[in-house]
């Protein structure tokens, strides 16, 4: 039984929230799927307008699910019992979906694939919708387990074309916020007129007016609150405790007179969150209670309802019956069950009433905990994981093992993701005596959480601190830790300024005498000082070996151990690559990247190869791929709940020239950078912003952002930033300003060897000495480079030489070969310019060209055109970008419209797209 707010299948005073359920249920009819979050407070009605929902919706598929606060740590819970009435679609889905499913729900041994989890849902639920249309009900979401919680989540986003509702209702907040950001309406209380017209209807007792008036009063609108009130003796005093709570009392008066053997049994009943009969009767039954008698005296209450399910009229009444419970009847309750409990079909729920049952440390129980915590990390429970792992530790006798097991549990709150849960345990034993090995554990999860807590900017300081413990203990494990801090300072956008100290850390903590081979840290310091000439030797050796084969003993491509860089560091060999000018080996190392995430199923290491895939298609003047590519990251961030990426959007606005959308990007950027104390990305801001102004002849901003850039000492971004920075001094007229940043770039570009770096600087070289032989030499080197906007610019620059020295028909050969080149990329500021110099030389310039095709279609549509373009099927498409086929299909229909085409076949010939 829920909350009754309507008589007779009328709502009392709920037209607004009646009618936005309606037309949900109408656009789904019509396969415009949508959510929405019923949020507001124990018995304000949720749970009725999930009834209203149901009975409304017909010619519907109605599945269901209710979260539920006994089983919040028990992974994919919740989404299994939606799932439920539908799994005879599993045998539609592909192999791999429909295994990723049958191992979540625990229907086949292996460990859950998240990559694949939602997509599989999707696919189930849009399978069942093709029969009739689909409507989701989920109650008290706020007691979702959180893989629950995150997959449907993820649904409730991919469902715009599928003929799928989706409503759920949660008590504020939400489980880790998932739901948070999905389309809500609050639900509030009746007004006087509505409230009044419920008592009137539903009271149990007669009222006079005065109390009918202070009930109204004191109800504060909320249904539950006026059905219950009275039955709790009327009214409260002014300042009483919240609604809710004084509901929770009203439910706890009914317990005043019971016997004791009934109060025993509700306990029981309010202890197993299943509320499997086949629990509840045989435990009452080890207490030699009378479960007739004592069953009637319960239900008498109004309170719990025995029949195929022991169900309680609200989970307030179960939390009421729970805590007047004195501890003592508590732990008798979890006793008998778990005696009762299957230790084969169900060990881990007998293993946390055990746990429950427990009045001081039990080693015996502390193992079967840790057993549960480690069945619930196989099947992807981070949450359980950590629950089993937290008690564990508590019961614990023993020191050591307590410390062991403390230590343990913090990591699994941090895989779980609660923070400041994991803060909090570590504390407990950092004043415990530890061993120096333990210290270091606990110095690395600090660090750790310190990482995962974006505004926190200490994780690196504690991987020092590791790195310093282990010198002596583990030379090599030492150095390890302090590439660590420099990854982690780099993955949070906090490097400046880290690998200097870093460095200088890694050179006191050696011990004496030491020796190792040359490794990436002595790259690191020789690349900080600038001695790039000693440094690109020892770069190429790191980068030179063939990366492993996808699934080549790199796990996520992220570990540790022997093997190529490009495997173990994938982030550094990427920044390597670009700071030695070599954009083939940064791009095999993506393609690699891409590939590896996508045959391995991680998230993380798409976007690892994502992001920086845009950055280079970007930085080669393939801006449809760059969006393409920006378009994918951003759709696995959405899926799995990243923190935004920007750097490659601030490389593609750079190129792409339009200074309003570039500035509003510049801001949001820098905004986000001081919030989060990210001084890495306003380094690429400076950067983005020296190329933009550059490209649109403002050269003083140019000048002023290249220096910021230059100055960040940022890996390879630095160097990226010095061809920005000659030419904004050289046209600014501060050739001392030039002349440094030129001989900076020669250093690095000779160094590398590469035809992109040193065509790159024999341009630079040619706006300083003004020499045309530098020039020609720009024009020849970058020839055959895939930075298309340099090679261009080599052009531009070569030709507007030319046409000031009165050689207008051989500038206009190089001018035009410039203003091509640019304008075909969708470079729009340097094209302009380009154009602009034409002119000047007295040449016609050809019309603009077509609009590009990244600038008719949204990115994700681009994203999907491209792929089509490459003979991809919907489906293959979907599973790419974590979307329903059908909402590919949507997408095709309107690039279709866009581009004035017909049919797949013809995205092949739409320039831009191949």
């Amino acid at each position: 039984m829920r909350t009754p707010v309507h008589s007779s299948g009328r709502l009392y005073g709920r037209h607004e929230e009646t009618c936005r359920i309606d037309e949900l249920t109408a656009a789904a009819r019509k396969s415009r799927g949508g959510a929405l979050v019923l949020r507001g407070e124990a018995g304000i009605g949720k749970s009725a307008l999930l009834d209203h929902a149901r009975r409304t919706a017909s010619g519907f598929l109605v599945i269901e699910a209710s979260g539920s606060e006994g089983e919040a740590e028990l992974p994919f819970a919740a989404l299994h019992q939606l799932c439920l009435p539908v799994l005879g679609h599993l045998a539609a889905l592909p192999a791999q979906r429909r295994e990723a499913l049958q191992v979540a729900f625990g229907l086949t041994a292996g460990v859950p694939d998240e990559f694949r989890m939602g997509l599989a849902a999707l696919e189930l639920l849009a399978a069942a919708a093709r029969e009739r249309p689909l409507l989701c009900l989920v109650d008290d979401g706020h007691w979702l387990d959180a893989a629950s919680s995150k997959a449907l989540a993820f649904l409730a986003r991919r469902i715009s074309a599928e003929p799928v509702a989706m409503l759920l209702a949660v008590r504020p907040p939400s489980p880790a916020g998932e739901l948070d950001a999905l389309p809500g309406l609050s639900v509030g209380g009746l007004n006087d007129t509505d409230a009044r017209a419920l008592l009137s209807t539903k009271a149990r007792v007669p009222l006079d007016e005065q109390v009918r008036r202070r009930i109204v009063a004191e109800s504060r609108g909320n249904p539950l609150a006026l059905l219950e009130l009275p039955r709790a003796g009327g009214y409260a005093p002014p300042g009483a405790p919240s609604v809710p709570t004084r509901i929770e009392r009203g439910f706890q008066q009914r317990l005043r007179d019971l016997p004791e053997e009934a109060r025993l049994l509700l306990t029981i009943a309010s202890a197993d969150p299943t509320g499997d009969p086949g629990l509840l009767w045989p435990a009452a039954l080890r207490l030699d209670l009378d479960v007739t008698e004592t069953g009637a005296a319960a239900a008498a209450t109004g309170l719990v309802d025995f029949s195929t399910r022991v169900r309680f009229c609200h989970p307030l009444a179960r939390s009421a019956v729970y805590r007047a419970a004195g501890a003592r009847l508590r732990r008798t309750a979890h006793r008998v069950l778990g005696e009762v409990t299957d230790p084969v079909l169900d060990p881990d729920r007998r293993a946390w009433h055990r746990a429950e049952a427990s009045a001081g440390p039990d080693e015996d129980v502390a193992e079967e905990l840790e057993r549960s915590a480690s069945r619930a990390r196989s099947r992807g429970g981070a949450v359980a994981a950590a629950a089993f792992a937290e008690r564990a530790a508590a019961l614990s006798l023993d020191t050591a093992r307590r410390i062991e097991r403390t230590l343990a549990a913090v990591q699994a709150h941090l895989d779980a993701g609660s923070t400041d849960t994991a803060a909090e345990l570590l504390a407990t034993v950092e004043s415990a005596p530890l061993d120096e090995l333990r210290h270091v554990r606990v110095d690395l999860l600090r660090g750790k959480i310190a990482f995962v807590r974006h505004t926190d900017g200490d994780g690196p300081m504690f991987m020092l601190r590791a790195a310093h413990r282990l010198a002596a203990l583990d030379p090599q494990r030492s150095r390890e830790c302090f590439l660590d801090a420099v990854e982690m300072s780099m993955a949070v956008g906090r490097s400046s300024g880290v690998l200097d100290t870093v460095l200088a850390a890694a050179r006191t903590a050696a011990p004496a005498g030491a020796t190792h081979a040359p490794d990436l840290l002595d790259v690191l310091a020789l690349l900080a000082e600038e001695r790039h000439r000693e440094a690109v030797p020892l770069v190429r050796k790191l980068l030179s070996s063939p990366p492993a084969e996808a699934g080549d003993g790199g796990g996520d491509g992220t570990g540790d151990g022997d093997g190529p860089l490009w495997r173990r560091r994938p982030a550094l060999a990427v920044m390597l690559a670009s700071e030695v000018w070599d954009p083939h080996t940064q791009a095999a190392i993506t393609d690699w990247l891409i590939r590896t995430g996508e045959e391995s199923g991680s998230p993380l290491v798409l976007r690892l190869g994502l992001a920086p895939m845009a950055s280079l298609a970007a930085v080669c003047g393939d801006l449809a791929r760059a969006a393409t590519a920006i378009a994918e990251e951003e759709a696995i961030a959405d899926a799995f709940g990243g923190p935004p990426v920007f750097y490659h959007r601030l490389h593609l606005a750079a190129m792409r020239g339009r200074r309003e959308a570039a500035a509003e990007l510049f801001a949001t950027a820098t905004a986000e950078a001081a919030e989060r104390g990210t001084g890495q990305i306003v380094a690429h801001v400076h950067w983005a912003a020296a190329v933009l102004n550059n490209g649109l002849a403002d050269y003083p901003a140019a000048l002023a952002a290249a220096r910021r850039a230059a100055e960040s000492g940022e890996l390879y971004l630095a160097g990226f930033a010095l061809p920005e920075l000659v030419e904004a001094a050289v046209r600014c007229g501060e050739p001392d300003a030039a002349a440094a940043a030129l001989a900076s770039l020669t250093e690095r570009t000779e160094a590398g060897g590469t035809a992109s770096g040193l065509g790159i600087a024999a341009y630079a070289r040619g706006l300083v000495t003004g020499a045309e032989g530098h020039y020609r030499e720009a024009v020849e080197r970058l020839a055959e480079s895939p930075l298309l906007p340099y090679r261009a610019r080599a052009h531009l620059l070569y030709g507007e030489w030319l046409r000031r020295r009165g050689r207008r028909r051989d500038g206009a050969r190089q001018l035009h070969l410039a203003h091509e080149l640019l304008s075909g990329a969708g470079l729009e500021a340097f094209a302009r310019r380009a154009a602009d110099e034409l002119r000047a030389a007295g040449e016609r310039v050809r019309g603009p060209a077509a609009t590009p095709v990244h600038d008719r279609l949204t990115p994700q549509e681009v994203s999907i055109a491209r792929l089509v373009a490459t003979g991809a099927t919907s489906k293959e498409v979907a599973t790419r970008l974590f979307l329903s086929p059908r909402t590919i299909d949507a997408h095709l229909r309107n690039v279709f419209r866009k581009l004035g085409i017909t049919s797949r076949r013809q995205l092949k010939d739409v320039p831009g797209l191949r």
